[in-house]
């Protein structure tokens, strides 16, 4: 399909720092701020407003100072406040580096105070850069950039390279809308051994940023002896979106919403990434996605929905994947309609053994593939993707203006212990399967779904072959058997908004669901049969049964 670099190497800071990450993030670290002077060391909560004073001791907001310029002399310590006026503009960086520290229970917090949010305006620099430290609170704050952090910033930037390395311990960013940088939110460790752990991000967004909404990364990854950056990341209740990329960036991807490189032990839950990418560059080697990890492990992405992302090349665009070198991931319960490229992919290049034990389960695609159709609604592509489970997901692939369609599943070549489950595959005319020559039931095993043309001759293309008929294709190839017995339906699956539903809006998943019970208990027993674990709710949050259904959901109760 295409490679998603992980490069990640960084140069040292002098003066603006350069940071280089999945996509070459070119951002100032602590380095390029406001350098702290004599420190300060009250304890106790600072205040800035514009009505203030510099000559005040910003004990209070009747003592506030008035610029970010005289707060930057203060060391901050643990359990210290560093509080903006809600609803006032601040020029200029906020930095929390090395020499200052919160803890674990005694946080240093920067956020606003009085009513709404305060507004941090950078000029050239990331809006709020916490280099070398953690401990830190950061909550209630719109940060904006300029026309050069635009080019180069992350807005809210958290950033390593201590000499020694090992994990600054917690980070919360919660409350905040970022705009106008290279990334919104990066969280970045460049030489081996740092980054940061126990980071939380919570009721962000991240909107109007050049490469990406959110990011973290690491150093380059060593598959011989895999090591992570960072590890336990909590990340909720994130938007984002028009994120438009860079039409110039011809070498890298851009464009993307949330991205998790480098990281072990990270969710991704009740977010969106939407309407991102429509101006990455057409030359680009590789496109952006909405949500997406790599080098990492132990990832879950649910409850979150990703539509309408774009590509500006002939490759990516896709709602969610898991690209190079992921292992021991899930993504579930998550909605992707209307992006450029498939909804839900794997993807490797390298051959190297680290793209495996993956699960893609309890997922809804709908009308994805709008300007690359060849690459489908459900793909795996790559050269060394190694047992991936993907089953009880359903996939709706239409037509687009054009007449240009793709199949509902794309398989292609170099994969191993890869199963396909008890999904629903519906298309209007298709292949409801597109599966390169090569593969077989030694490498890839089809096995109790549903194909459904409502629309259009039902057809799998198999290799060179195209099977007009279920028991056709089965008998030739050895897949749609369970123990020598046959598997798979054809049967219309019911959906609430008729044979070729359209999902438009995130609202629209339930047109999907099933209003009756052809597809409920019809699933393979996987537990049973294989002993993986089906889940104990579809995509609905509806109980399921034993065995479950085919597709991502059970009908409603009556």
């Amino acid at each position: 399909m295409r490679r998603k670099a992980a490069t990640a190497a960084a140069r040292r800071c002098t003066g603006p720092g350069v940071l280089t990450a999945a996509i070459v993030l070119i951002g100032a670290s602590g380095c390029a701020a406001t350098p702290h002077y004599a420190p300060e060391t009250k304890a106790g909560s600072y205040y800035v407003s514009p009505e203030g004073d510099d000559q005040n001791d910003g004990s209070s907001p009747g003592q506030a100072w008035r610029t970010l310029a005289r707060a930057e002399r203060v060391a901050l310590e643990p359990g210290d406040r560093l509080l903006l006026e809600g609803g006032a503009r601040f020029t200029g960086t906020i930095t929390v580096n090395g020499t200052e520290a919160g803890s674990a229970d005694r946080p240093v917090v920067v956020g606003s105070y009085g009513e709404g949010r305060a507004t941090v305006e950078a000029e050239g620099s990331p809006g709020i850069s916490v280099h070398n430290t953690a401990g830190v609170e950061i909550r209630d704050l719109t940060v904006k950039g300029d026309r050069a952090a635009y080019a180069r910033d992350g807005g809210i930037n958290l950033y390593a390279d201590r000499p020694g390395g090992g994990k600054l311990d917690r980070v919360s960013v919660s409350g905040v809308t970022v705009s106008g940088f290279q990334v919104g939110i990066a969280v970045g460790g460049t030489e081996k051994g740092n980054g940061f752990k126990n980071v939380t991000i919570r009721q962000a967004q991240l909107h109007g940023n050049k490469d990406a909404g959110l990011l973290t990364y690491g150093p380059q990854f060593d598959p011989g002896q895999p090591s992570y950056a960072h590890e336990d990341f909590d990340i909720s209740d994130v938007d984002a979106y028009r994120n438009t990329g860079d039409p110039e960036a011809v070498e890298r991807h851009t464009g993307d919403g949330i991205i998790l490189g480098a990281v072990r032990h990270a969710t991704v839950r009740d977010s969106s990434a939407h309407d991102n990418g429509s101006t990455s560059a057409t030359e680009a080697p590789s496109g952006p996605v909405g949500i997406w990890a790599y080098d990492a492990t132990d990832v879950l992405l649910e409850h979150n929905t990703a539509y309408r992302n774009h590509t500006g090349s002939d490759v990516d665009g896709a709602g969610f994947g898991f690209d190079e070198n992921v292992s021991d991931s899930t993504i579930q319960y998550n909605l992707a309609f209307h992006n450029d490229g498939p909804g839900f992919y794997a993807y490797t290049r390298k051959a190297n053994g680290a793209h495996t034990d993956n699960t893609i389960r309890y997922n809804i695609t709908s009308d994805d593939g709008r300007k690359l159709p060849r690459f489908g609604g459900l793909a795996v592509y790559g050269h060394d993707v190694r047992n991936l489970r993907i089953y009880q997901n359903t996939v709706v692939m239409t037509a687009l203006e054009n007449g240009k369609s793709g199949p509902a599943l794309r398989l292609m070549d170099g994969q191993t212990g890869v199963t396909v489950r008890n999904n629903t595959f519906v298309t209007d005319g298709s292949p409801l399967a597109l599966v390169d020559r090569g593969l077989t039931a030694k490498n890839v095993l089809v096995q109790g779904n549903n194909y459904r043309a409502p629309q259009g001759q039902w057809v799998v293309q198999w290799g060179d072959h195209a099977y007009t008929g279920l028991d056709t294709w089965r008998k030739a190839t050895g897949q749609e058997r369970v123990d020598g017995k046959p598997s798979g339906l054809t049967v219309d699956p019911c959906f609430a908004g008729g044979e070729l539903p359209a999902v438009e809006s995130p609202g629209d998943a339930p047109r999907l669901a099933p209003d009756c019970a052809a597809l409920a208990d019809k699933g393979l027993d996987l537990r049973k049969l294989f002993g993986i674990d089906p889940g104990s709710v579809d995509y609905f949050g509806r109980t399921v049964g034993t065995p479950p259904p085919v597709g991502a959901a059970v009908p409603a109760p009556d």
